[in-house]
């Protein structure tokens, strides 16, 4: 039986609060039928006297005991309160996102553009996360921390916003892109590393070779999710003209191969992606695949609420023999 937050252990005890009416009619009844005869020659005079303070309290010795009666029973029915709760432990992910910012990426095979509709899905994922770190390396010929590892997603989301094509000498650096997340990674104490890298071309620039910075990432137990983004054949880019902006198809060349062997080597998973749709859907793939690891653990405990009422039932007791014996006390 539970009553607010209290549950009762024995919540058929309840029953005798049925002897307290009892009592009390029973106490009425003996109270008419019993009474003192004396001899008064002059009844108006006590008529007049009225009753004193010590003859209207006669009664409360037995209420008293009746409360007492009362803080018996709901003692004998056991109150228990309970309190519940759970303790939760999270590990958070370290991720690393690494964005190929080429010239390539201005493709408009992707609405508006590859570069843009990345940045977009980018700034999607990270608004799913929630206890993890992350940072942003971006690349062409070369490659750049744009964001250090951070749970400021406040600040990563801005500095994404920032990322343009241009902002590098061109070219696709793989391998040097891939060393810089790394080794933004490296020193982390977290159990899960990860590294997202999108690009949508060959490797054809940096000191680094892709092979020897994915051997570098296994070492440190850094998984690489690989993502080729680009449509299937050619696709249109934007050529500066003097007449203004015109479109060259282009054949699509991303080295699918190199990046399905960063993924095998680190034991993370290639994507393809075609479009803006299938783009988001690999990102929400990643966001299953690396979910932050929480542990809860439940709890109940009981607290037993016998003992104030069996104190409370000692406390009337003690007041009502006190003044039984003194101040209210009658003679036979």
């Amino acid at each position: 039986m539970r009553i607010f937050d209290v549950t009762f252990a024995y919540p058929w005890v309840f029953v005798l609060l049925l002897i307290v009416p009892a009592l009390i009619v029973w106490q009425w009844l003996r109270g008419r039928k019993r009474g003192t005869v004396f001899s008064f020659p002059q009844l108006k005079l006590l008529v007049a006297r009225g009753k004193t303070l010590r003859e209207r309290l006669h009664i409360l010795p037995f209420y008293l005991r009746m409360l007492a009666l009362i803080c018996v029973i709901i003692a004998l029915a056991r109150p228990q309160s309970f309190s519940s709760g759970e303790n939760i432990y999270s590990e958070g992910i370290d991720i690393g996102i690494v964005i190929d910012i080429s010239g390539s990426m201005l493709a408009e095979d992707f609405k508006p553009n590859r570069i843009e509709a990345a940045k977009k899905i980018t700034r999607d994922f990270i608004d799913a996360r929630t206890n993890d770190r992350m940072g942003l390396v971006i690349f062409s010929r070369e490659a750049f921390t744009q964001c250090p590892m951070t749970v400021d997603y406040g600040v990563l989301k801005n500095l994404l916003k920032e990322v343009k094509s241009g902002m590098i000498e061109d070219g696709t650096a793989i391998g040097n892109a891939l060393a810089n997340g790394v080794n933004r990674l490296k020193d982390s104490k977290s159990k899960s590393k990860v590294i997202i890298l999108l690009t949508d071309g060959v490797n054809n620039a940096g000191e680094i070779d892709p092979m020897t910075a994915a051997e570098i990432a296994k070492q440190f137990g850094i998984r690489v999710y690989t993502i080729g983004i680009g449509t299937q054949g050619m696709a249109p880019y934007p050529l500066q003209t003097p007449i203004g902006i015109q479109y060259q198809m282009m054949q699509v060349e991303i080295d699918e191969a190199l990046l399905r062997q960063i993924a095998f080597t680190t034991k993370g998973k290639y994507f393809r992606a075609t479009g803006n749709q299938k783009l988001e859907d690999i990102y929400k793939e990643i966001d299953k695949l690396e979910k932050t690891r929480i542990e809860v653990t439940s709890y109940r405990s009981k607290s037993e609420l016998f003992y104030p009422w069996v104190g409370l039932a000692l406390l009337l007791l003690f007041i009502e023999i006190t003044l039984s014996q003194t101040y209210l006390r009658r003679l036979p």
